[in-house]
């Protein structure tokens, strides 16, 4: 299919780009910037007056629910949320059930995503079969099956030489590791930041060293090891100051956060909402702002949804009872142009954070507007709003902390490969 995007501001800061030109798309790839490619016709015209072009999204983190989860989401609910929010490629963790530790269940995603033919979907192979953190998965034989990384998701890897083990695999088959740091012992169960607030709500505590201690840890062995580390979804401005201290050594670590710690704190857990119930648990203002000023320094490269969509019975219960996560996939680039409309972090700083600096991380050829790339393209009208309403999710999960808001742009096309996906009526 040929498109032209007609009179739009094309946007990609990684490639010093912002003006007014056309957008020419023939099959799958960007065959014309500005210029019309010598016998172009094209099938399909998009009129972008008054609107941005940007990259198709990368969205670093998000459970599409599949396979083992579908009575709370499927491929297809979840990859068209995304698509609402102009995201074109997810990463999946490997906590599926099964877990993603075979081939076979790595073929199963691959199918799914092939079927759907809404988004591209990374999979992340297990680091320990099960996630039990007990044996080494067979990363290569995962590698070679497609999955772009490794991570033992949420589950922790206790015994201290499986995880220096782990990494050294990782680092043999040339696998970055997907890092998420917690420390099983002092999080206790835990299901708030441990402070003044957590006490008189009478929730039980995490402290900001179930974070830190497990983040030291990791990075000494990183260092040990040299392997390439992602670490997943900091949540404390001490952690920022650790990845910090490492990226100075020259440790090839990189970091991301995730979409609810840039805007919520403990406080929004005051009334026990328990769609604010989350892993990492919301935490201080000081942390949010450490955060904040981790993204400007460039210290954290990438922010993801970190997408956990859960039936209603999920959320139902005592705020302790509840299972953690927040639905948010569609409503990533609007909550991160809200941080840009309150002067926290600018546009050419932000657009980065989910286009090329998640490319990169992923090792993966996207995130870019250039002649011969993919053809992943995000359309936003900034001057529309976005409100966030139960009633109108187009995720299968409705426990969303930002019901009630009204957040800054609306994308009005998503484009996949050169086909168009997603068009707001």
């Amino acid at each position: 299919m040929n498109i032209h995007i007609k009179g739009g501001r094309l946007f990609d800061p990684t490639n010093k780009l912002d003006a007014k030109q056309d957008l020419f798309i023939a099959d799958d790839k960007i065959v014309g910037i500005k210029k019309k490619p010598g016998g172009f016709d094209s099938d399909v015209e998009i009129d972008a007056k008054d609107k941005i072009v940007i990259p198709g999204l990368i969205d670093l983190c998000a459970r599409l629910r599949e396979p083992g989860f579908e009575y709370k989401a499927t491929f297809e609910t979840e990859c068209y949320a995304a698509n609402s929010s102009g995201i074109t490629s997810i990463c999946c963790p490997p906590d599926t059930k099964p877990v993603i530790d075979t081939t076979a269940v790595v073929d199963l995603i691959q199918q799914r995503a092939s079927e759907t033919k809404r988004t591209n979907v990374f999979p992340l192979g297990a680091l320990t079969l099960g996630l039990q953190g007990e044996q080494l998965a067979e990363m290569n034989t995962l590698k070679q099956a497609g999955c772009i990384g490794v991570s033992n998701a949420l589950a922790p890897i206790e015994n201290t030489e499986v995880l220096r083990r782990a990494f050294e695999y990782a680092r043999s088959c040339d696998l970055t590791v997907f890092f998420y740091a917690e420390d099983t012992s002092l999080r206790n169960n835990g299901v708030a930041h441990e402070g003044q607030l957590s006490t008189r709500l009478g929730l039980p505590p995490i402290p900001e060293t179930a974070e830190t201690v497990a983040l030291s840890r990791a990075l000494l062995l990183v260092e040990q090891t040299n392997v390439k580390t992602h670490f997943c979804r900091l949540s404390t401005a001490r952690g920022v100051k650790l990845i910090q201290e490492a990226q100075a050594k020259d440790l090839p670590v990189t970091a991301d956060v995730a979409i609810c710690n840039l805007h919520l704190t403990e406080m929004d857990i005051a009334d026990y909402n328990s769609d604010c119930h989350l892993q990492p648990p919301l935490r201080s203002e000081r942390d949010r702002q450490g955060l904040i000023n981790g993204i400007n320094d460039g210290v954290i490269t990438a922010v993801c949804s970190d997408h956990q969509p859960h039936d209603v019975d999920a959320k139902s219960a005592p705020f302790s009872l509840t299972e953690p996560g927040a639905s948010t996939i569609e409503h990533l680039l609007p909550l991160l142009l809200h941080l840009v409309d309150r002067k926290e972090i600018k546009l050419e700083k932000a657009i980065p954070l989910l286009t090329s600096q998640p490319a990169n991380i992923l090792g993966i050829d996207k995130g870019r507007i250039e002649i011969d790339k993919d053809a992943d393209i995000c359309i936003v009208d900034l001057d529309k709003s976005t409100n966030v309403e139960q009633d109108n999710l187009h995720s299968a999960g409705k426990n969303s902390p930002f019901k009630g808001w009204e957040l800054p742009g609306q994308v009005s096309h998503t484009i996949l490969n050169g086909e168009v996906v997603f068009t707001r009526e």
